[in-house]
């Protein structure tokens, strides 16, 4: 029962977030009151999900690029109390394709938005989760199909404009082994999950989704990078969209109804950086 109340009163809150912008665009905040204030005191009754890996040194990433340093600059001072003596501070070295990390279209498509381009407005978005995680564990090499997103639709409705679609695999449970990650089997071929091209052009063309995000390091499976073919990557990117990599915990959301806050910080002409991501279920 408990359950069902937490789950209302989350819907509520989109009606009254709805009610909330008509009130402001009508220049009426001070009159109702504080309705945004409202809205997320009902989104505190849902349930927070980290979506992000904690990285380091020796993450799990592309094989092109360097592993991450970090040098300590400043330390406390031995015996320096409770509240210790000096501070502490690090310089970090890494490339922006980091762990959990946003690809901005001109990763992929010179002229195209880089981070800092990227709207706020569309760091939060309606998550919608396809589930291929048991087709994961039977075939590495796995793909969604339009019967999957079918099937997703006669379940949910209608994929909502403007989503955030996760791919759902489980791969993260292989994070942080880079070798797990990769998969490669003995011709150094990488047997990992990724997305397919019907499915993609639907979601973009078709549903209008904002973004997308899967648990491997690339939008396109493991076999197709081991050739260098990164073409639905090159095609998601290419729509002036962008992708979430490496995401966890998407076993722990729902299909549908609940919401993802995709957050980065805003490098100057980012061609890419590392993502805090969370999702808000009932």
């Amino acid at each position: 029962m408990r359950e069902r109340r937490i789950r209302v009163g989350f819907l509520a809150a989109f009606g009254l977030l709805a009610t909330a912008a008509l009130a402001l665009g009508r220049g009426g905040a001070k009159e109702e009151g504080a309705p945004l204030w409202e809205v997320l005191a009902r989104l505190r009754q849902g349930r927070f999900v980290d979506l992000t890996h904690a990285f380091g040194p020796g993450a799990p990433h592309w094989g092109g690029a360097p592993d991450e340093a970090v040098e300590t600059l400043y330390d406390f001072e031995p015996g320096g109390g409770s509240m210790g003596k000096g501070l502490l501070m690090h310089r970090y070295s890494l490339v922006g394709q980091w762990g959990t990390h946003v690809d901005p279209p001109a990763h992929f498509v010179k002229g195209l938005r880089t981070v800092d381009q990227i709207d706020v407005r569309e760091m939060l978005l309606p998550l919608v989760v396809l589930d291929l995680h048991e087709a994961v564990a039977k075939d590495p090499d796995a793909t969604p199909t339009l019967d999957d997103v079918r099937g997703w639709e006669r379940r949910h409705g209608p994929i909502p404009a403007g989503s955030f679609v996760a791919l759902r695999t489980d791969w993260s449970k292989r994070w942080p082994d880079p070798a797990a990650m990769r998969n490669l089997d003995a011709q150094g071929v990488s047997h990992t999950p990724g997305w397919g091209r019907e499915v993609l052009r639907y979601l973009f063309e078709d549903c209008k989704a904002a973004a997308i995000g899967h648990e491997t390091l690339d939008t396109d499976p493991g076999s197709a990078g081991s050739r260098g073919d990164y073409a639905l990557e090159a095609y998601v990117l290419g729509r002036d969209k962008y992708q979430i990599e490496a995401l966890a915990n998407l076993d722990q959301v729902p299909e549908s109804g609940a919401i993802v806050v995709a957050a980065f910080p805003k490098p100057r002409g980012g061609s890419g950086f590392p993502a805090r991501v969370f999702a808000i279920a009932p």
